[in-house]
């Protein structure tokens, strides 16, 4: 069966940094998670990817923070984007 894409938005947050949201629907699911959806939500400023959710097949649910690749509970979809946003607000927020 093919990918279904359920989103594609590019969200200019200002000038220089934006939110990428990419889900789709797939059978079978990704190879290393147990869900049915591939996605990549990518937060950018000034053309480098801060932050990344993703399920690249192999290596289930993880975020990638800079150098670093750390897994993640995927709850569901909804939740996951919820969790990202939260993610870019914190860093956003003036330390």
């Amino acid at each position: 069966m093919p990918a279904i894409l359920i989103m594609k938005r590019r969200i200019w947050l200002d000038r220089s940094s934006l939110l990428s949201l990419v889900v789709w629907d797939v059978t079978p699911s990704v190879r290393g998670s147990n869900h049915r959806y591939k996605y990549r939500l990518a937060y950018v400023v000034q053309d480098v990817c801060v932050l990344r959710y993703d399920n690249e097949a192999g290596k289930g649910d993880h975020k990638h923070l800079g150098a670093a690749e750390v897994p993640i509970e995927f709850i569901d979809i909804n939740q996951l984007v919820d969790d990202f946003v939260t993610e870019v607000n914190q860093l956003r927020r003036p330390q």
